[in-house]
């Protein structure tokens, strides 16, 4: 009897499916897509309806013959790729490309790779979905379109090798607005005052901030000479309890993972960039060995922006919980997330550990460092989930100085009673400051104080930060640009395209981002404008929903952006992107080295080219000398763009570390010490570890 063909899309899918579906079916891998529109051209034909011509690369048609010799030995063939529109596209394209619509053919969908998941998945298994195949369509063609008609405008106006896309220039426009806010910013000052404080009959002291006046008007401190006016006044007053309140709060888990979160936290954290954490994240979902086990896929699909729990999971969870921690840990019932992203697909899960029984520690000897740790995160994050609340007894006391004017002072504080989900996780924050906590003696309303001290201090406004991994996810999945399979790869191209860098973990544009940026705002205001991007993402998921048809939706598209296309032809004006200097002399013909950008990313180069064709590598110098031979260390970036700390004599010396050397010696045994995460650092050669805190204040000392 004739086995059923399973198709997915990589051999590691594959190897874990087949364990579970067992002999009866035959499983290939088709590798990812096996057809695309050409590279060399458009390959769309915008007068006939926007007709895609398809092809099958080179590097494809081995493995469509595989798959069409497997098929015509099969009695019936399922599609097992990806349960997302992409998904749903790459089973209808292998469905053309081999020819296989002569066979009985059936779309499996699962979003765990688990006996349970893939055999209800075949249980029920339905027809190919054309409106998500559409929504893909359009999406690529329209990608297409912006691609392949502004890029070789800017090859005209700015320089060869150039490219523009859909989402990755308003991307670049969102970085580039942030630098202009920062350039622009203008500073305000203002100043804060303390008073230290304490019980006329105790010893303990306690400090409280000036707010305003006891009428409830606030007062702000624009000067010095203002600030020590009101100091003079605190120091000649009267200071009272006015009003001492308490209340019991309570503080609930953040939801189990999306894409967006994950990657947010996996930069927060882990300090993965978007592309690594899904490059793990999919290791991790598609299966990994698990000796006695066999393959195993530890995580369910993790492109989604759904927080839904299976109630199987959360059963699961909850009965977990109780065992480990106690009922006190355990909520009364599930707790259920509503859905923050738009248009969330609430068929989708959320990003959760295909079993919380497989504990991170258990499994730890089977995963490398970077699958353990996301794996961890994960796990961590999908347990606290289902965990009580932490509960907080909280005071607040109001505090009169009181003379001819009446002064009001604050003092907080919180305590916890019940450590609930943090003593498992707690979710990281964006350019947190330090809480500064602050415990308070009894105190009861019209109690006298003593002022101990006053304490005035000058602070500036801040300008907004430059975005990071997490805050540049978060502010495009905010605004409804993109969707989960878009992220990673749109800051990756921003980068790779010499538009942005990334300095101390954040965003920077580059001149040329600059350049590009401010032609396709003047040129083509929508296309940049991140309220249109997210209008055109709320109409493929029309076409998704079948609300909308593909092709009058790329016509309402193309016709005012052809226009505009001609236009800018005709009125951009050519701009020369001036060549970044450097301090450097070339060592052949003495002429200045300058920065320049190639496709493999920037380089030092001779300005004096063509007729002096010097070049090198552009290294960073960090200010810390290599412990094998003395030279310079540099950051240097793997061919993968991995970021890795090497010494500039290379290939003399061979010294080189993926974690980032400090200046400061090893106390114990004067080595290199180097940051794990942004709070600690540990020495290369004796392993000892301390915080970077207890590390500075040592060196401060000495």
């Amino acid at each position: 009897m004739s086995k059923s063909l399973v198709i997915v899309e990589s051999p590691a899918k594959a190897k874990t499916v087949s364990r579970i579906v067992g002999n009866r079916y035959s499983v290939k891998a088709s590798l990812g897509h096996v057809r695309d529109l050409p590279k060399s051209k458009l390959g769309v034909d915008v007068e006939n309806d926007f007709a895609p011509k398809y092809l099958v690369p080179k590097v494809k048609r081995a493995v469509v013959r595989q798959i069409t010799e497997a098929a015509k030995k099969a009695s019936s063939v399922y599609l097992a790729t990806d349960p997302d529109r992409e998904g749903e596209a790459i089973s209808w394209h292998l469905v053309q490309a081999a020819q296989l619509d002569d066979m009985p053919l059936r779309r499996v969908v699962f979003h765990e790779i688990t006996k349970e998941a893939v055999t209800d998945a075949f249980r029920h298994s339905r027809g190919i979905d054309m409106d998500l195949v559409n929504a893909q369509q359009a999406r690529r063609i329209l990608d297409r379109l912006v691609g392949y008609k502004l890029s070789p405008l800017l090859w005209r106006k700015v320089r060869r090798g150039l490219s523009a896309g859909r989402v990755q220039s308003v991307t670049l426009r969102m970085v580039v607005d942030r630098e202009r806010e920062i350039e622009g910013f203008i500073p305000r000052e203002y100043w804060s005052i303390d008073a230290e404080l304490k019980k006329i009959a105790g010893e303990e002291s306690f400090r409280a901030s000036l707010i305003g006046l006891i009428d409830g008007k606030k007062i702000e401190i624009q000067s010095e000479k203002e600030a020590k006016r009101i100091v003079t006044e605190l120091k000649r007053v009267s200071y009272a309890v006015v009003q001492v309140r308490k209340k019991d709060l309570s503080r609930q888990p953040a939801p189990p993972f999306t894409t967006s979160t994950l990657q947010q936290e996996g930069w927060r954290k882990l300090r993965f960039s978007a592309k690594r954490t899904m490059a793990i994240a999919q290791q991790l979902y598609e299966g990994l060995p698990m000796g006695k086990e066999g393959t195993v896929g530890l995580i369910t699909y993790m492109r989604t922006d759904s927080t839904r729990v299976a109630s199987s999971a959360l059963n699961e969870a909850r009965a977990y919980i109780k065992e480990k921690y106690g009922a006190d840990f355990l909520p009364p019932r599930p707790r259920i997330f509503a859905k923050k992203a738009k248009a969330a697909q609430e068929a989708h899960e959320a990003i959760r550990p295909t079993s919380v029984r497989r504990e991170p520690d258990i499994i730890k000897r089977y995963l490398n460092r970077d699958q353990f740790r996301l794996y961890e995160l994960i796990w961590k994050r999908m347990v606290a989930s289902q965990m009580s609340p932490v509960l907080l007894d909280t005071t607040s006391v109001d505090i009169e100085a009181k003379d001819q004017m009446s002064y009001l002072l604050r003092a907080t504080s919180s305590v916890i009673k019940f450590p609930g989900f943090t003593i498992l996780y707690s979710e990281g924050k964006d350019d947190a400051q330090e809480e500064r906590m602050v415990t308070l003696p009894p105190l009861v309303k019209g109690e006298k104080l003593q002022l101990l001290a006053l304490f005035p201090d000058q602070h500036f406004t801040q300008p907004p930060p430059r975005y990071t991994e997490a805050t540049l996810v978060k502010a495009l999945e905010e605004r409804g640009i993109g969707r989960p399979s878009t992220y990673a790869p749109i800051l990756s191209t921003i980068q790779e395209r010499g538009y942005v860098e990334k300095a101390d973990g954040r965003f920077h544009p580059l001149e040329l981002g600059l350049v590009v940026s401010d032609l396709l705002s003047q040129h083509f205001p929508d296309i940049v404008d991140p309220k249109f991007t997210a209008q055109m993402e709320d109409g493929l998921d029309q076409i998704a929903r079948g609300e909308r048809q593909w092709v009058p939706f790329l016509q309402d598209f193309y016709q005012p952006f052809e226009k505009s296309l001609k236009m800018a032809d005709e009125r951009m004006e050519k701009v020369k992107v001036v060549d970044e200097p450097t301090d450097e002399t070339c060592e052949q013909c003495g002429r200045p080295m300058v920065i320049k950008l190639g496709r493999y990313g920037r380089f030092i180069a001779c300005s004096g080219y063509p007729e002096c064709k010097n070049t090198r590598p552009l290294v960073v110098k960090i200010g810390v000398k290599c412990p094998k031979c003395g030279g310079d260390l540099v950051q240097r970036q793997t061919k993968k763009r991995r970021t890795f700390y090497g010494c500039a004599n290379y290939p003399a010396c061979d010294f080189a570390t993926s974690d980032k050397p400090i200046p400061q010696p090893c106390p114990q045994c004067g080595g290199l010490m180097a940051m794990r995460g942004k709070k600690m650092a540990k020495c290369l050669k004796c392993e000892f570890s301390t915080s970077m805190a207890e590390l500075e204040r040592e060196a401060v000392e000495v």
